[in-house]
Protein backbone atom coordinates (compact mmCIF):
# COMPACT_ATOMS: atom_id res chain seq x y z
CA UNK A 1 0.00 0.00 0.00
CA UNK A 2 2.81 1.98 0.87
CA UNK A 3 4.45 1.78 -2.35
CA UNK A 4 1.41 2.62 -4.35
CA UNK A 5 0.31 5.16 -2.20
CA UNK A 6 4.07 6.92 -2.68
CA UNK A 7 4.08 6.17 -6.50
CA UNK A 8 1.01 8.29 -7.03
CA UNK A 9 2.51 10.50 -4.87
CA UNK A 10 5.42 10.88 -7.12
CA UNK A 11 3.80 11.00 -9.58
CA UNK A 12 1.83 14.31 -8.83
CA UNK A 13 4.76 15.51 -7.18
CA UNK A 14 6.52 15.63 -10.74
CA UNK A 15 3.91 17.26 -12.06
CA UNK A 16 4.00 20.22 -10.31
CA UNK A 17 8.12 19.88 -10.24
CA UNK A 18 7.97 19.74 -13.82
CA UNK A 19 5.99 23.74 -14.03
CA UNK A 20 7.39 24.94 -10.64
CA UNK A 21 10.96 23.59 -11.00
CA UNK A 22 10.86 23.43 -7.22
CA UNK A 23 10.44 21.04 -4.63
CA UNK A 24 9.27 23.09 -1.95
CA UNK A 25 6.68 25.08 -3.81
CA UNK A 26 5.43 21.26 -4.61
CA UNK A 27 5.53 19.85 -0.99
CA UNK A 28 3.42 22.83 -0.28
CA UNK A 29 0.82 22.39 -3.17
CA UNK A 30 0.33 18.35 -2.49
CA UNK A 31 -0.31 19.05 0.96
CA UNK A 32 -3.32 21.09 0.04
CA UNK A 33 -4.24 19.03 -2.27
CA UNK A 34 -3.93 15.76 0.35
CA UNK A 35 -6.20 18.81 3.00
CA UNK A 36 -8.89 19.10 0.94
CA UNK A 37 -9.33 15.38 -0.01
CA UNK A 38 -9.26 14.96 3.91
CA UNK A 39 -12.22 17.52 4.19
CA UNK A 40 -15.40 15.56 4.62
CA UNK A 41 -13.52 13.26 7.01
CA UNK A 42 -12.14 16.49 9.02
CA UNK A 43 -15.57 17.92 9.19
CA UNK A 44 -16.90 14.93 10.47
CA UNK A 45 -13.84 14.96 13.44
CA UNK A 46 -14.27 18.26 14.19
CA UNK A 47 -18.01 18.07 14.40
CA UNK A 48 -17.12 15.01 16.74
CA UNK A 49 -14.63 16.23 19.05
CA UNK A 50 -16.83 19.27 19.72
CA UNK A 51 -20.01 16.95 20.56
CA UNK A 52 -16.99 15.20 22.94
CA UNK A 53 -16.46 18.93 24.92
CA UNK A 54 -20.13 19.08 25.14
CA UNK A 55 -20.56 16.01 27.18
CA UNK A 56 -17.62 16.01 29.00
CA UNK A 57 -19.03 17.18 32.51
CA UNK A 58 -21.65 14.35 31.55
CA UNK A 59 -19.14 11.68 31.18
CA UNK A 60 -17.21 13.34 34.26
CA UNK A 61 -20.33 12.38 36.38
CA UNK A 62 -20.38 8.83 35.45
CA UNK A 63 -16.95 8.06 35.79
CA UNK A 64 -17.55 9.39 39.11
CA UNK A 65 -20.59 8.01 39.94
CA UNK A 66 -19.32 4.05 38.43
CA UNK A 67 -15.70 4.35 39.13
CA UNK A 68 -16.04 0.62 41.26
CA UNK A 69 -17.89 0.09 38.59
CA UNK A 70 -16.23 -0.16 35.24
CA UNK A 71 -18.80 -2.74 33.44
CA UNK A 72 -21.44 -0.02 34.67
CA UNK A 73 -19.17 2.69 33.89
CA UNK A 74 -18.46 1.56 30.05
CA UNK A 75 -22.54 0.97 29.67
CA UNK A 76 -23.53 4.47 30.76
CA UNK A 77 -20.38 6.01 28.73
CA UNK A 78 -22.14 4.00 25.43
CA UNK A 79 -25.57 5.14 26.14
CA UNK A 80 -24.26 8.62 26.36
CA UNK A 81 -22.40 8.77 23.08
CA UNK A 82 -25.59 7.15 21.20
CA UNK A 83 -27.97 9.65 22.59
CA UNK A 84 -25.35 11.84 21.17
CA UNK A 85 -24.73 9.81 18.14
CA UNK A 86 -20.87 10.27 18.45
CA UNK A 87 -18.50 7.70 17.88
CA UNK A 88 -15.66 7.81 20.44
CA UNK A 89 -12.95 6.50 17.89
CA UNK A 90 -14.59 9.14 15.25
CA UNK A 91 -11.70 11.85 15.54
CA UNK A 92 -9.00 9.36 14.82
CA UNK A 93 -9.48 8.51 11.43
CA UNK A 94 -8.02 11.46 10.16
CA UNK A 95 -4.73 12.10 11.81
CA UNK A 96 -4.59 7.33 11.31
CA UNK A 97 -4.80 8.41 7.75
CA UNK A 98 -2.30 10.74 7.88
CA UNK A 99 0.63 8.07 9.03
CA UNK A 100 1.03 6.26 5.47
CA UNK A 101 0.69 9.69 4.03
CA UNK A 102 3.49 11.25 5.75
CA UNK A 103 5.61 7.45 5.10
CA UNK A 104 4.93 7.99 1.37
CA UNK A 105 6.56 11.46 1.64
CA UNK A 106 9.42 10.32 3.37
CA UNK A 107 9.94 7.53 0.41
CA UNK A 108 9.36 10.36 -2.28
CA UNK A 109 11.34 12.35 -0.73
CA UNK A 110 14.53 9.66 -0.73
CA UNK A 111 14.12 8.97 -4.25
CA UNK A 112 14.46 12.71 -5.58
CA UNK A 113 17.52 13.82 -6.96
CA UNK A 114 20.15 16.35 -5.35
CA UNK A 115 19.61 19.20 -7.59
CA UNK A 116 18.81 23.09 -7.72
CA UNK A 117 15.15 22.15 -7.05
CA UNK A 118 16.01 20.64 -3.96
CA UNK A 119 17.24 24.18 -2.30
CA UNK A 120 13.40 26.51 -1.22
CA UNK A 121 14.12 29.43 0.53
CA UNK A 122 17.52 28.57 3.50
CA UNK A 123 16.94 24.42 3.33
CA UNK A 124 18.18 22.00 1.15
CA UNK A 125 14.82 19.93 1.20
CA UNK A 126 16.70 16.66 0.55
CA UNK A 127 18.49 17.58 4.08
CA UNK A 128 17.96 17.91 7.63
CA UNK A 129 17.66 21.36 8.51
CA UNK A 130 20.71 22.81 9.85
CA UNK A 131 18.92 26.13 11.43
CA UNK A 132 16.40 23.99 13.08
CA UNK A 133 13.41 26.72 11.74
CA UNK A 134 11.66 24.05 10.52
CA UNK A 135 11.53 21.47 13.67
CA UNK A 136 10.62 24.89 15.72
CA UNK A 137 7.54 25.95 13.68
CA UNK A 138 6.68 21.99 13.25
CA UNK A 139 6.48 21.77 17.20
CA UNK A 140 4.54 25.22 17.85
CA UNK A 141 2.16 24.33 15.10
CA UNK A 142 1.07 21.15 16.35
CA UNK A 143 1.10 22.83 19.69
CA UNK A 144 -1.87 24.65 18.42
CA UNK A 145 -3.21 22.31 16.37
CA UNK A 146 -2.87 20.19 19.28
CA UNK A 147 -4.97 23.11 21.83
CA UNK A 148 -8.03 23.36 18.95
CA UNK A 149 -8.25 19.42 19.30
CA UNK A 150 -8.17 18.88 23.15
CA UNK A 151 -11.66 17.73 24.60
CA UNK A 152 -10.97 17.59 28.46
CA UNK A 153 -8.31 18.77 31.06
CA UNK A 154 -6.62 15.04 31.07
CA UNK A 155 -5.12 15.71 27.92
CA UNK A 156 -2.89 19.10 28.67
CA UNK A 157 -0.54 16.63 28.87
CA UNK A 158 -0.21 15.77 25.14
CA UNK A 159 -0.26 19.07 24.50
CA UNK A 160 2.95 19.33 25.56
CA UNK A 161 4.31 16.07 25.02
CA UNK A 162 2.99 15.66 21.44
CA UNK A 163 4.71 19.01 19.90
CA UNK A 164 8.07 18.14 21.90
CA UNK A 165 8.12 14.83 20.39
CA UNK A 166 7.26 15.96 16.78
CA UNK A 167 10.54 18.94 16.99
CA UNK A 168 12.96 15.88 18.32
CA UNK A 169 12.07 13.77 15.58
CA UNK A 170 11.98 16.55 12.78
CA UNK A 171 15.14 17.66 13.81
CA UNK A 172 16.75 14.32 11.92
CA UNK A 173 14.31 14.24 9.28
CA UNK A 174 14.75 15.69 5.68
CA UNK A 175 13.38 19.72 6.26
CA UNK A 176 10.94 18.62 2.98
CA UNK A 177 9.05 16.40 5.38
CA UNK A 178 8.88 19.06 8.28
CA UNK A 179 7.87 21.86 6.07
CA UNK A 180 5.16 19.24 4.44
CA UNK A 181 4.55 18.60 8.31
CA UNK A 182 4.38 22.46 9.19
CA UNK A 183 2.29 22.94 6.35
CA UNK A 184 0.01 20.28 7.11
CA UNK A 185 -0.51 22.08 10.77
CA UNK A 186 -1.07 25.50 9.00
CA UNK A 187 -3.83 24.27 7.05
CA UNK A 188 -5.29 22.53 9.65
CA UNK A 189 -5.44 25.39 12.53
CA UNK A 190 -7.28 27.45 10.02
CA UNK A 191 -9.34 24.84 8.49
CA UNK A 192 -10.14 23.70 12.16
CA UNK A 193 -10.89 27.31 13.05
CA UNK A 194 -13.13 28.17 9.80
CA UNK A 195 -14.84 24.47 10.18
CA UNK A 196 -15.69 25.63 14.40
CA UNK A 197 -17.24 28.52 13.20
CA UNK A 198 -18.94 26.92 10.31
CA UNK A 199 -20.43 24.08 12.63
CA UNK A 200 -20.24 25.30 16.00
CA UNK A 201 -21.02 23.34 19.51
CA UNK A 202 -24.57 22.23 19.67
CA UNK A 203 -26.40 23.62 23.23
CA UNK A 204 -26.18 21.54 25.91
CA UNK A 205 -28.79 18.57 25.65
CA UNK A 206 -28.85 18.73 21.68
CA UNK A 207 -27.37 16.62 19.00
CA UNK A 208 -25.11 16.50 16.51
CA UNK A 209 -26.18 16.30 12.62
Amino acid sequence: MINWLSGGLRWVFDQIVAYSGNYGIAIILVTILIRLALLPLTIKQTKSLQAMKEIQPKLAEIQRKYKNNPQEMQTHSMKLYQEYKINPLGGCLPMLIQIPILWAFLLVLRTLPEDSAAQFLFWNLLQKDPYYVLPVLAMITQYINTQQTATDESQKGMLLVMPLFIGLVGMSLPAGLVLYWVINNCFSIVQQAWIAKRYPAVPQGGQTK
